[in-house]
């Protein structure tokens, strides 16, 4: 294969790729480009030729991306960005602004996070539009690496160096149960027996045969949560009774508990927000577990390529200044 002169390149070809590769649909491109489909498509040609490589191939999915696409991708989408902040960054008016942003979040944080970024982007963003995707595809980490998802929510162990994070919020789990169930009644603190006695609904995003280990998936140095409570504190906390944890279903919805528990003398152990969640439904109780818990950081993460674009700068502000006014309003309701 003939090496390619870059000094004979057309910088505009390498957007054309971008925008193909970002939509996999050369009608959204054009759009995107602001030019006319076959524009485009003689663009991809010209760059093909250039490159000797088919790049896309049309299938009934879209446009997918040949090895030597994947390969250029992400560092191609960094060069562009190096150029487009070198030669200045335009400000970002969101009353104004037509844009879509991709994010990643699991369904617990979606129930408890989306209504309110929806309402806020309503209000101040109303020509922004949002797509939220699975944060437990497996793939996470890669998808951010080529520009598919602008923000990861979630919780990460580790973060690697080509990623940025922020806070969203701190919590802690709590226990869950139907209101009928016979522990809700009981007046004095639960025992850690109690959770030995009663069976328990789990939530969990990917076990071992996804690679997860001690409750995380690790892909491409970036390890995320994968069990949605802290699997080895209770574990612990019955060992030293001489007692196990009797996990009798298992799902990997946290939106799927409360039908399982209505019914049922089970139990399960939720984050703090999504148990609050289903209280204001009508749908469970919540009580504190009888044993020590940590609180951990739910945050947002997002390739590093982004940190000084003002678009992207309004974007990760939003959760946190949504969660920050949840907790007032709650402090108020309780107060």
């Amino acid at each position: 294969m003939a090496a390619v002169n870059p000094n004979r390149m057309d910088l505009n070809l390498l957007r054309v790729f971008d925008a193909v590769f970002e939509d996999q649909n050369l009608l959204r491109a054009g759009k995107r480009l602001h030019l006319s489909q076959s524009a485009i498509s003689h663009a991809l040609a010209r760059l093909r030729e250039a490159l000797q490589d088919e790049l896309f191939i049309r299938t009934a999915r879209g446009m997918e991306p040949t090895a030597r696409a994947l390969a250029m991708a992400a560092p191609l989408r960094e060069a562009l960005r190096s150029i487009h902040d070198t030669l200045g960054v335009q400000p970002f008016d969101p009353a104004t602004a037509s844009r879509t942003f991709v994010l990643a979040a699991n369904d617990y944080v979606t129930s408890v996070l989306l209504v309110g970024l929806s309402r806020r982007v309503n209000a101040i963003a109303p020509a922004v539009d949002l797509v939220v995707r699975p944060s437990t595809r497996l793939d996470l980490a890669e998808q951010i690496d080529v520009g598919r998802i602008d923000l990861a929510i979630g919780i990460f162990a580790e973060v690697p160096p080509r990623f940025q994070s922020g806070p969203v919020w701190t919590q802690e789990d709590v226990l869950v149960m139907r209101k009928g169930h016979p522990l809700r009644r009981r007046r004095l603190r639960l025992r850690v027996d109690d959770l030995a006695e009663f069976p328990l609904v789990t939530v969990s995003l990917g076990g071992q045969e996804e690679g997860a280990v001690s409750g995380y998936i690790v892909e491409r140095g970036l390890a995320r949560q994968s069990e949605m409570f802290d699997r080895q504190a209770l574990e612990d906390a019955l060992a030293a009774i001489g007692q196990r944890p009797r996990y009798r279903i298992t799902v990997p919805h946290s939106l799927a508990v409360p039908e399982l528990l209505v019914d049922s003398d089970m139990l399960s152990i939720v984050p703090a927000p999504l148990a609050q969640a289903f209280a204001r439904r009508g749908d469970v109780h919540a009580k504190p577990l009888p044993y020590e818990v940590a609180n951990v950081s739910l945050r947002a993460i997002w390739h590093r390529r982004h940190e000084h674009d003002p678009a992207h700068v309004w974007l990760r502000e939003q959760p946190a200044e949504i969660a920050e006014s949840t907790r007032g309003e709650q402090g108020t309701r309780r107060g």
